[in-house]
């Protein structure tokens, strides 16, 4: 560990969700959100992660929505990487699979027919990424700044970004496309001078295409993220480096095992990034395999175990996720991560050697 931080931490959050509809349907939805951590004053934070309001409506044959205010959208179909997903800022400081995301201020126009749906999004302000601080947990060798953030826009947080989606059925086979144009979500981390030592977030304008696309063939899903980016440095802001990545991989489940009603899923994906060692992320060349437990009971537990194995960087993590319903208000979640290895050139998981954990959540609804 390093100087500061604790072998253990508890925290409270508070996730309540307001809905109010009209005899037309037309509805507000506002759902703050609050963490207290009793180790990282950073992780200790407060958010809108939804406030909107949302009308709709018909137009010959299509249906149209409207969303405005702050939401969350999600895109993808893998289950190591959701690659493709752009429009919602990462709250790393929450977990660091990267699933958790903060509001994000827009307009959100959805028109829907036979034809497919369309989304487009106006997207009025930037948020930047949360990060542990020098007592949290799971985080490198050198402490990311979270107060000094630039950005390549003359406007900074305030650039106006562009997104835009369609997705469509033929059959078993399920595809998005997406176009995003604006400040990438991901920063580039820029290293500072001695004697600070800590890095420093910088986000480029960006423009970037993505597939994601899922085949269901009896108990197979064959899944598929692929995205083309412009504009982005690579790693420790070396030099703007235009770039492909994707996921791909499947899903098989087995049902009724053991002549009993639960169902036993094994997952395996493939996460390349061509700029190898230069890549941002973890995922330059990556094998993800898993196993799910659904028991398919009234309590809806399900347990997967998973294991992510780097082929280039010789990296090694596994996890583990437990989920429970205990009574009508109460939920049970328990998920543990083991850095069994971390190669010697895997320079962006230095320092999590020792951050191995095990995590157990309750959760009570009304």
């Amino acid at each position: 560990m390093f100087p500061g931080q604790a072998s253990h931490s508890t925290g409270l959050v508070f996730h309540p969700k307001l809905y109010v509809e009209d005899a037309d349907g037309r509805s507000v939805t506002v759902a703050p959100f609050f963490r207290y951590d009793s180790a990282d004053p950073r992780r200790t934070h407060a958010d809108l992660r939804e406030a909107f309001a949302l009308v709709f409506g018909e137009a010959g044959d299509s249906e149209w929505e409207i969303r405005v205010g702050i939401d969350q959208v999600f895109w993808g179909v893998a289950e190591s990487r959701h690659l493709v997903d752009i429009v919602n800022q990462v709250d790393l400081v929450e977990h660091p699979n990267e699933e958790t995301k903060l509001g994000q201020p827009m307009a959100h126009l959805t028109w829907s027919g036979e034809w497919g749906v369309l989304e487009l999004f106006g997207l009025t302000y930037h948020r930047a990424r949360t990060f542990p601080g020098p007592a949290g947990r799971m985080r490198g060798l050198f402490v990311i700044d979270d107060e000094h953030v630039s950005y390549e826009s003359s406007a900074g947080e305030w650039n106006l970004d562009l997104a835009v989606r369609y997705t469509q059925s033929f059959g078993p086979v399920d595809i998005g496309l997406s176009a995003f144009d604006g400040t990438s979500r991901e920063p580039s981390i820029c290293p500072t001078p001695v004697p600070t030592a800590q890095l420093t977030q910088h986000y480029e304008q960006i423009r970037q295409f993505g597939i994601d696309s899922q085949i269901t063939i009896d108990a197979w899903l064959l899944k598929l993220e692929a995205i083309s980016r412009t504009g982005f440095r690579n790693l420790f802001c070396q030099q703007e480096e235009d770039y492909s990545a994707f996921v791909v991989g499947g899903e098989y489940a087995f049902y009724s095992v053991w002549d009993s009603p639960a169902d036993l899923s094994v997952l395996a994906e493939w996460n390349y990034d061509e700029r190898g060692q230069n890549a941002t992320n973890v995922f330059q060349n990556d094998l993800f395999l898993a196993v799910r437990y659904a028991f398919n009971d009234v309590q809806g537990t399900d347990i997967t175990f998973g294991v992510f194995e780097d082929v280039d960087l010789e990296s090694r993590v596994l996890s583990m996720e437990f989920n429970r319903r205990l009574t009508d208000y109460w939920t049970l979640n328990v998920e543990a991560i083991a850095f069994v290895k971390i190669g010697d050139k895997d320079f962006l998981q230095h320092g999590l050697e020792n951050d191995s954990f095990v995590g157990l959540n309750l959760g009570y609804s009304f």
